[in-house]
């Protein structure tokens, strides 16, 4: 009885809004776990005897890999930039950022190129006298040299942000206590950044296992190229999900540790300053060898395959640039503006309807924005496609017994669904900028309009909104550059009158047309750079 009694009083209209949300975001997880009890399909005793292992296998070495490499490439050339004067340092602090803007299938399509028969490095070699060794980069340690150069920045962002702020009291200390630079590093500084590297690493591990177009042109199995293999080849909807259950359940165990090793944060945090720590100054030549080892993964990760597609672009552009490329290039650019803007809307609602709520168990609905990135593309793409179909085939034959007529599907193979998708998937990455601009403000604005009367929209928009700007750009921006690249939930869900330029590059690559796959690869890097430097901008301007 007093259960009702205080969810009737409790009620409001924030709590329907809020309700519709936790639905909105729930139904294509759910609907995952849902499908399980119809049972798997014919293929899937096949899959178990024969793939499973392979796909499991796989898949753990790229998780390892990617690990040792990332924390390498990441860790180290944060430490130089943060802690070390350096030639051209802020030109670099930023420029280490840019292998994002490249997806992971482009630049496994560049180095492809590069060291293929015929291919740039060996012609480069021929012309010096050189003949080249064979070496084949087609496999499962080329792929995880790639992911880690495109994916190292994640690690990078989130440790240079600690080791730039890291007590100098505690690194004088332990020189006055006779320790090394390395030892001081080893035990000092790493342990004080350990959550935000494993940050880094967590966002890593969830583009390992959502990539689908590397690992496909590479031919590595893993569990992301075995649902779109058993979706499509075998026609197995029912086994691909069971697969998708299986990466999930991984998926859940990578958040589950992530989150068990956040018990040390605010001990962390503790050894912290509100000063940036002081850059060493050392002898040039010192200066110019950190150089060159914190450009190493920067040449490697974005200017040898950015070059390699502006060779090939130079080769192949009257091939490739045509209306109809213009009108992909223009429905990309469409698509991933109207989707960044509903997906940063929805992000407003999702951090502040649960706020003005007054019931309890709807606070915590920002947990479940958040799982979205977390879940590989494909899998949401399926999560959204069963329930639609079950809708679609509803309407149909609704429509045939009251007015006779066929209508086909409306709501599959639609725009509408493609962005339902995306917004599932990119939720979380709207969601944290605006969060912490909305902690920035506090609740003392907020509180002071309440008590002169105002209800909590209107305090809303008078008050937060325009202090809220910094975090909604920022969300803007890195939603609109993940869409840009986004491909394996675009193939399973694009109309079929609709193509974007990840799915044309992709296209090209798969018909072995790797050239012509430059123009529409570039794009998505411009297009990408672009507001990672605007982005640079912003944040050094809101400090």
């Amino acid at each position: 009885m007093p259960n009702r009694h205080y969810l009737k009083r409790d009620f409001n209209n924030w709590s329907i809004y809020t309700l519709a949300i936790v639905i909105f975001i729930a139904v294509p997880i759910l609907t995952i776990f849902l499908k399980l009890f119809s049972g798997p399909g014919e293929t899937w005793q096949h899959i178990v005897k024969n793939l499973l292992a392979d796909y499991t296998i796989n898949s753990l070495w790229l998780i390892f890999g990617c690990i040792i490499l990332t924390l390498l490439f990441g860790v180290s050339s944060a430490w130089i930039v943060s802690r070390y004067k350096i030639p051209f340092q802020n030109t670099i602090e930023w420029m280490l950022i840019l292998p994002l803007a490249i997806p992971s299938y482009i630049t496994a399509y560049a180095y492809a190129g590069i060291f293929d028969y015929g291919g740039s490095l060996e012609l480069l070699l021929r012309k010096v006298g050189i003949s080249m060794i064979k070496i084949d980069i087609m496999n499962i340690y080329g792929l995880i040299v790639v992911l880690s150069l495109s994916l190292f920045p994640y690690v990078y962002v989130s440790t240079r942000a600690v080791f730039l702020y890291q007590s100098n009291r505690l690194i004088e200390a332990s020189k006055l206590l006779g320790a090394s630079e390395i030892k001081t590093f080893f035990n000092i500084v790493l342990p004080v950044a350990r959550p935000a590297i494993i940050g880094g690493l967590f966002l890593v591990l969830m583009e390992v296992l959502n990539d689908y177009g590397a690992a496909k042109y590479f031919g590595v199995n893993t569990f992301t190229t075995g649902i779109f293999r058993t979706w499509f080849s075998l026609e197995e909807p029912n086994t691909a999900v069971y697969l998708s259950a299986l990466l999930l359940l991984v998926v859940f165990v990578l958040i589950f540790l992530e989150r068990l090793q956040r018990g040390d944060k605010k001990y962390n945090l503790a050894l912290k300053s509100d000063i940036q720590l002081p850059k060493k100054n050392s002898s040039k030549k010192f200066q110019f060898l950190l150089f060159g080892l914190a450009s190493i993964p920067l040449v490697f990760g974005f200017l040898l395959p950015f070059l390699q597609l502006v060779y090939w672009a130079f080769l192949t552009y009257s091939d490739t640039i045509s209306i109809a490329f213009f009108n992909t290039a223009l429905q990309s650019l469409s698509i991933s503006i109207l989707t960044a803007f509903l997906t940063v809307l929805i992000a407003v609602m999702v951090l502040y309807f649960p706020k003005w709520n007054r019931l309890k168990f709807l606070k915590d609905t920002p947990k479940i924005a958040v799982l979205g990135y977390a879940i590989p593309g494909a899998v949401i793409a399926l999560g959204v496609m069963i329930p639609t179909l079950v809708l679609d085939k509803w309407f149909i034959k609704t429509m045939k017994q009251v007015m006779n007529i066929d209508i086909g599907l409306i709501i599959n193979g639609t725009i509408a669904i493609l962005v339902y998708a995306y917004i599932i998937r990119f939720l979380a990455v709207a969601f944290n900028p605006i969060e912490a601009s909305q902690t920035k403000i506090g609740k003392q604005l907020s509180e002071s309009s309440k008590l002169l009367g105002k209800n909590n929209l209107v305090t809303f928009i008078k008050i937060e909104l325009p202090l809220l700007k910094t975090g909604l750009l920022s969300a803007f921006i890195l939603v609109f550059v993940d869409i840009m690249k986004e491909l394996p939930l675009t193939l399973i869900l694009k109309p079929y009158h609709i193509n974007t330029l990840a799915v044309k590059a992709y296209e090209y690559a798969s018909d072995e047309q790797i050239m012509e796959a430059s123009i529409p690869s570039l794009l998505i890097i411009v297009t990408g750079i672009i507001p990672i430097i605007l982005l640079n901008k912003l944040i050094l301007g809101a400090k």
